[in-house]
Protein backbone atom coordinates (compact mmCIF):
# COMPACT_ATOMS: atom_id res chain seq x y z
CA UNK A 1 0.00 0.00 0.00
CA UNK A 2 2.98 2.65 1.05
CA UNK A 3 4.82 1.33 -1.92
CA UNK A 4 1.86 2.37 -4.58
CA UNK A 5 1.16 5.90 -2.76
CA UNK A 6 4.70 6.59 -3.00
CA UNK A 7 4.48 5.60 -6.51
CA UNK A 8 2.06 8.07 -7.13
CA UNK A 9 3.52 10.40 -5.29
CA UNK A 10 6.84 10.33 -7.33
CA UNK A 11 4.46 10.80 -10.74
CA UNK A 12 2.96 14.09 -9.40
CA UNK A 13 6.00 15.53 -8.03
CA UNK A 14 7.77 14.27 -11.68
CA UNK A 15 4.90 16.31 -13.11
CA UNK A 16 4.70 19.44 -11.21
CA UNK A 17 8.95 19.75 -11.59
CA UNK A 18 8.34 19.23 -15.10
CA UNK A 19 5.89 21.88 -15.72
CA UNK A 20 7.96 24.07 -13.16
CA UNK A 21 11.10 23.39 -14.93
CA UNK A 22 9.69 23.69 -18.46
CA UNK A 23 8.27 27.40 -18.09
CA UNK A 24 11.07 28.73 -16.26
CA UNK A 25 14.12 26.87 -18.98
CA UNK A 26 11.60 28.02 -21.71
CA UNK A 27 11.47 31.74 -20.56
CA UNK A 28 15.04 31.47 -19.97
CA UNK A 29 16.29 29.89 -23.28
CA UNK A 30 14.07 32.61 -25.39
CA UNK A 31 15.49 35.50 -22.94
CA UNK A 32 18.79 34.16 -23.70
CA UNK A 33 18.46 33.87 -27.44
CA UNK A 34 17.42 38.06 -27.61
CA UNK A 35 14.14 36.74 -29.24
CA UNK A 36 12.40 37.54 -26.60
CA UNK A 37 9.58 40.47 -27.48
CA UNK A 38 10.49 39.94 -30.98
CA UNK A 39 7.57 39.27 -33.54
CA UNK A 40 6.25 36.05 -32.53
CA UNK A 41 8.11 35.33 -29.14
CA UNK A 42 4.95 34.86 -27.42
CA UNK A 43 4.20 31.52 -29.70
CA UNK A 44 7.64 30.38 -29.32
CA UNK A 45 7.32 30.60 -25.85
CA UNK A 46 4.11 28.56 -25.49
CA UNK A 47 6.05 25.89 -28.69
CA UNK A 48 8.95 25.49 -26.09
CA UNK A 49 6.29 25.30 -23.12
CA UNK A 50 4.40 22.88 -24.58
CA UNK A 51 7.48 20.63 -26.11
CA UNK A 52 9.68 20.77 -22.84
CA UNK A 53 6.96 19.87 -21.27
CA UNK A 54 6.40 16.61 -23.32
CA UNK A 55 9.81 15.99 -22.88
CA UNK A 56 10.24 16.21 -18.88
CA UNK A 57 6.90 13.95 -18.66
CA UNK A 58 8.96 11.21 -20.77
CA UNK A 59 12.39 11.47 -18.97
CA UNK A 60 9.76 11.24 -15.49
CA UNK A 61 7.83 8.20 -16.92
CA UNK A 62 11.15 6.39 -17.97
CA UNK A 63 13.71 7.61 -15.20
CA UNK A 64 12.28 6.94 -11.31
CA UNK A 65 14.39 9.49 -9.35
CA UNK A 66 13.05 8.09 -6.35
CA UNK A 67 15.38 5.07 -7.16
CA UNK A 68 18.26 7.09 -8.63
CA UNK A 69 18.35 8.86 -5.49
CA UNK A 70 17.80 6.08 -3.05
CA UNK A 71 20.88 4.11 -4.97
CA UNK A 72 22.80 7.39 -4.42
CA UNK A 73 21.83 7.82 -1.01
CA UNK A 74 23.15 4.18 -0.37
CA UNK A 75 26.12 4.14 -2.53
CA UNK A 76 27.90 7.76 -0.87
CA UNK A 77 25.41 6.78 2.37
CA UNK A 78 23.73 10.14 2.21
CA UNK A 79 21.01 11.24 5.14
CA UNK A 80 17.74 12.50 3.98
CA UNK A 81 16.84 16.18 4.39
CA UNK A 82 20.35 16.86 4.78
CA UNK A 83 22.12 20.13 2.45
CA UNK A 84 24.69 17.88 1.20
CA UNK A 85 22.12 15.40 0.17
CA UNK A 86 20.01 17.88 -1.49
CA UNK A 87 22.45 19.06 -3.35
CA UNK A 88 23.50 15.83 -4.99
CA UNK A 89 19.89 14.84 -6.16
CA UNK A 90 19.90 18.50 -7.16
CA UNK A 91 22.51 17.92 -9.39
CA UNK A 92 21.69 14.63 -10.84
CA UNK A 93 18.31 15.64 -11.78
CA UNK A 94 19.86 18.71 -13.34
CA UNK A 95 22.15 16.61 -15.07
CA UNK A 96 19.35 14.17 -16.41
CA UNK A 97 16.24 17.09 -17.12
CA UNK A 98 18.03 20.25 -18.46
CA UNK A 99 20.70 18.71 -21.59
CA UNK A 100 17.96 17.19 -22.99
CA UNK A 101 15.30 19.74 -22.55
CA UNK A 102 17.51 22.75 -23.26
CA UNK A 103 19.26 20.82 -26.91
CA UNK A 104 15.42 20.46 -27.68
CA UNK A 105 14.42 24.16 -27.21
CA UNK A 106 17.94 25.19 -29.03
CA UNK A 107 17.11 22.94 -31.89
CA UNK A 108 13.78 24.28 -32.59
CA UNK A 109 14.53 27.72 -32.02
CA UNK A 110 17.73 27.63 -34.39
CA UNK A 111 15.76 25.71 -36.31
CA UNK A 112 13.00 28.24 -36.96
CA UNK A 113 15.79 30.77 -37.21
CA UNK A 114 17.22 29.24 -40.33
CA UNK A 115 13.45 29.03 -41.95
CA UNK A 116 13.79 33.03 -41.74
CA UNK A 117 16.84 33.41 -42.72
CA UNK A 118 18.22 30.34 -44.90
CA UNK A 119 22.13 31.98 -45.37
CA UNK A 120 22.38 31.48 -41.36
CA UNK A 121 25.09 28.35 -40.73
CA UNK A 122 23.27 25.92 -38.83
CA UNK A 123 25.61 24.47 -36.71
CA UNK A 124 27.93 27.33 -35.46
CA UNK A 125 24.55 29.19 -34.65
CA UNK A 126 23.49 26.01 -32.97
CA UNK A 127 26.36 25.29 -30.86
CA UNK A 128 26.79 28.95 -29.93
CA UNK A 129 23.65 29.03 -28.92
CA UNK A 130 23.29 25.75 -26.96
CA UNK A 131 26.25 26.71 -24.93
CA UNK A 132 25.02 29.81 -23.74
CA UNK A 133 21.45 28.76 -22.85
CA UNK A 134 23.03 25.22 -21.41
CA UNK A 135 25.00 27.54 -19.04
CA UNK A 136 21.89 29.67 -17.98
CA UNK A 137 19.33 26.61 -17.74
CA UNK A 138 21.55 24.89 -15.73
CA UNK A 139 22.20 27.20 -13.51
CA UNK A 140 18.34 27.59 -13.00
CA UNK A 141 17.57 24.17 -12.80
CA UNK A 142 19.86 23.35 -10.10
CA UNK A 143 17.89 25.99 -8.10
CA UNK A 144 14.71 25.83 -9.52
CA UNK A 145 15.04 21.51 -8.32
CA UNK A 146 17.13 22.35 -5.12
CA UNK A 147 14.00 24.43 -4.25
CA UNK A 148 10.94 23.12 -5.48
CA UNK A 149 11.17 19.31 -5.12
CA UNK A 150 11.32 18.77 -1.25
CA UNK A 151 8.61 21.43 -1.23
CA UNK A 152 6.45 19.56 -3.92
CA UNK A 153 7.13 16.38 -1.93
CA UNK A 154 6.20 17.92 1.50
CA UNK A 155 3.00 18.75 -0.45
CA UNK A 156 1.97 15.65 -1.59
CA UNK A 157 2.87 14.04 1.31
CA UNK A 158 0.70 16.21 3.63
CA UNK A 159 -1.86 15.81 0.76
CA UNK A 160 -2.03 12.13 1.19
CA UNK A 161 -1.32 12.25 4.90
CA UNK A 162 1.95 10.85 5.35
CA UNK A 163 4.86 12.35 8.17
CA UNK A 164 7.96 13.15 6.18
CA UNK A 165 11.21 12.35 6.73
CA UNK A 166 12.60 15.50 5.60
CA UNK A 167 10.71 18.30 7.85
CA UNK A 168 13.78 18.63 9.96
CA UNK A 169 16.58 19.70 7.40
CA UNK A 170 19.64 19.59 8.78
CA UNK A 171 22.91 20.92 7.57
CA UNK A 172 26.00 19.25 6.85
Amino acid sequence: MKEDVMKRIGKAVGIRMGIAMSIVLSFLGLLSSGRMFQPGWMIMLICNIIISTLISLLISALVPMGKVNASLARKWNLQPGLFKTRCVESLVSDLIYTPVITLAMVLLGVGMAKKNAPEMPFVPVFLSSFAKSFVICFAAGFVLIFFLMPLFLKQLMKKEGMGHAHDKEEES
